[in-house]
């Protein structure tokens, strides 16, 4: 009778072992913007307030991304559609998820987040001043659901690797998140190494954001996202002295007056929110046949009249989401074998995509993400 006693008892305790969730312990996170938040973790229950936010979450958990999740902003589908039917294809369940509006819009529903009992909110920072004058993280705080806000658009090479680590804490995934932080450290290094001994001259450089999604020209970056990315990459941003923050417009004239050696225009494929657009389709599996012949139309607009880098055939277009997730170091590599060809002829940045894909994200790489005038 003891044996079978000893033996229930012990085929009890392997029960709970194999069923029993670990408790999560209640840690301190420094989110982007300093405060100081309290949350449990690793994390059960998270909404996302942007849907893009599964470009980092996915890179940390690529055999469950969705798991945790159980409501998200509404934007994925509209601002990458390629990238969420093929989430959508792998996860068919994503479908269900509840959505949201923006903060910034005003459309955010505090009450359904609420009630979807989320052990955390992430925000992006840019939503920080919609936030707090809706007065929702006092709201949220009274019922015990935690806000952090993360960056990777605002001022993502400061603060990419911050909300990382952020990340890292909260889904109890820190190796995975120090393991890319490196891969990402080390791919800019490629870049910046060889620029570092090389001492080349610096083209000057236009990056229009969003070229086509409008029929005005010309929105740009001043110090910092692409802005800073085209630093990095060994070459002068044209509006960093023009526009003062993140976001800004660059006058048509400034443009011609500048005469840029190289164009850079971020493109996608924003169907749902411009039908039709001049927009360049550029992205997950993109047609860049159909991606060439958008460029080239956009290089006939007044802005770019007489401009070196049309007459030289030194424009390209870029996936414009790399401004808005972790993975930057791509676009740096690519924009710099555009800057400097001959410096970076052995550098390839689909290599680094694919190897990005392979190590760290639970989709097949499919190319599509950049294409140049230069391209044959």
């Amino acid at each position: 009778m003891r044996i079978k006693a000893k033996a229930a008892a012990l085929a009890m305790g392997l029960l709970a072992t194999a069923t029993w969730p670990a408790f999560a312990d209640k840690i301190t996170i420094k989110d982007v913007t300093g405060r100081d938040v309290e949350v449990e973790a690793p994390v059960k229950n998270m909404i996302l307030g942007e849907g893009r936010q599964i470009y980092f979450l996915a890179a940390l958990d690529r055999q469950a991304p969705f798991e945790h999740v159980v409501g998200w902003r509404d934007d994925l589908p509209k601002a990458d559609p390629e990238s969420y039917e093929a989430y959508l294809a792998k996860y068919p369940e994503i479908a269900k998820l509840p959505t949201f509006g923006g903060m910034k819009d005003g459309t955010f529903d505090i009450e359904q987040a609420v009630a979807l009992k989320p052990d955390v909110i992430l925000m992006n920072v840019d939503a920080k001043t919609a936030t707090e004058e809706a007065g929702y993280i006092e709201k949220l705080g009274k019922v015990g659901i935690p806000l952090v806000y993360v960056d990777f658009r605002e001022k993502p090479m400061e603060n990419t690797e911050p909300s990382m680590r952020i990340m890292g804490k909260l889904m109890g995934k820190e190796t995975i998140a120090e393991d890319f932080i490196k891969f990402r450290a080390d791919s800019i290094e490629r870049v910046t190494g060889v620029l570092a001994k090389a001492d080349a001259k610096k083209p000057l450089v236009f990056v229009e954001r969003a070229g086509g999604y409008s029929d005005d020209c010309c929105m740009s970056f001043g110090n910092e996202n692409f802005g800073k990315m085209v630093e990095i990459a060994g070459g002068i941003n044209i509006a960093k002295d023009i526009i003062p923050g993140t976001f800004g417009t660059v006058n048509p004239e400034q443009v011609i007056a500048s005469n840029p050696d190289q164009i850079i225009i971020t493109g996608g494929n924003w169907d749902k929110y411009v039908p039709g657009g001049a927009w360049v389709g550029v992205g997950y599996g993109a047609d860049l046949k159909e991606a060439h012949r958008k460029l080239e139309a956009l290089t006939k607009r007044p802005a770019f009249t007489g401009v070196k880098a049309v007459a030289d055939g030194n424009v390209h277009a870029i996936w414009h989401q790399f401004y808005n997730n972790p993975y930057q170091f791509v676009a740096i590599q690519e924009i710099a074998k555009w800057l400097h060809p001959e410096l970076f002829a052995d550098l390839d940045p689909e290599a680094t995509f694919k190897e990005l894909h392979a190590r760290f994200l639970p989709l097949d790489y499919k190319p599509g993400y950049f294409v140049s005038l230069k391209d044959e």
